[in-house]
């Protein structure tokens, strides 16, 4: 059982927010001396001391400063849990929490929450997890919504909502100054940094090779978009990606397109599940990307 009582609690966060016993109790229409006994039951059930005396001033001890914060986070978190009951609705104030696929383009993840660095009351967290613990998080409502490039779909335990946000064209991008043409069959002999064999691009990367008798030099594979665009821009070789991966590296030079892989796409999904309520700055942030996207 937990020691901590937070109708004591409440009583310490006044007095810390303010300094003054005196004024608190006023404020509150308690008397000084039940106040402060609040207070000393809150110390002696936890063993601390919270507070030392300076004058007429309360000061906060460090075990004080820290439980102030967190004071501050749980009464704050109160009082929007009780608007979302009152109201039926998250305040728009509270952070919207962004799952993201540890694997994923972060230039593509930059432009989706491009929408809430514009707004100046925006609040967000970014957490970047692999697909089992994004799905998770999100069943276990520690998420609001997620991005991901792998597809989702429900199932008799969990109602998923996966929406495609985007197709992105992949292409073959390197180093600049190589002699290739728009024809896959210039492609011989060259190097390649690429996706592992069990994605969709590497797949559809392999059947192309297959019918134009590639057989790529494979040097190094990756999952994670962000290591295959260093790879590619430091190894020399040729990777197979969408542009917004490496938009930044096409715009100075230090990468090149060479060629759009025909009918070959990475998708990009938000994935969210069934609730009765969802973050209000959800549908907002959806249209703005769509908007964007469009």
């Amino acid at each position: 059982m937990s020691r901590l009582n937070y109708h004591h609690l409440y009583y310490f966060w006044q007095v810390a927010k303010g300094g003054n016993l005196t004024e608190t109790a006023q404020r509150l229409h308690i008397s000084q001396s039940a106040l402060s006994a609040q207070i000393k039951q809150l110390e002696q059930s936890m063993r601390v001391q919270l507070f030392l005396r300076q004058g007429r001033k309360l000061v906060l001890t460090d075990s004080g400063y820290h439980t102030l914060k967190y004071a501050e986070d749980i009464f704050s978190r109160g009082a929007e849990l009780e608007q979302l009951l009152i109201n039926g609705a998250q305040p728009q104030h509270s952070p919207i929490r962004i799952g993201t696929l540890a694997t994923m383009s972060r230039n593509f993840i930059e432009s989706f929450i491009a929408p809430l660095l514009a707004t100046a009351d925006s609040r967000f967290s970014l957490l970047s997890m692999n697909q089992t613990t994004l799905l998770n998080a999100l069943a276990q409502h520690q998420l609001d919504l997620a991005l991901s490039n792998v597809a989702v779909q429900a199932n008799d335990n969990q109602l998923w909502q996966c929406r495609l946000l985007a197709r992105q064209p992949v292409a073959v991008i390197g180093a600049p100054g190589k002699a290739l043409s728009d024809n896959l069959a210039s492609y011989r002999q060259q190097r390649w940094v690429l996706p592992p064999v069990q994605s969709s691009i590497r797949m559809a990367f392999d059947a192309l090779a297959a019918q134009y008798q590639l057989q790529p030099d494979v040097i190094a594979e990756a999952d994670d978009m962000a290591m295959l665009r260093l790879l590619a821009r430091d190894s020399g070789a040729l990777t197979v990606i969408p542009d917004v991966v490496v938009k930044d590296e096409l715009s100075s030079g230090r990468l090149h397109k060479y060629l759009t892989l025909p009918q070959v796409y990475e998708n990009f999904y938000i994935i969210t599940t069934q609730r009765e309520l969802t973050h209000p700055q959800l549908n907002r942030l959806l249209q703005a990307y769509t908007a964007t996207a469009l």
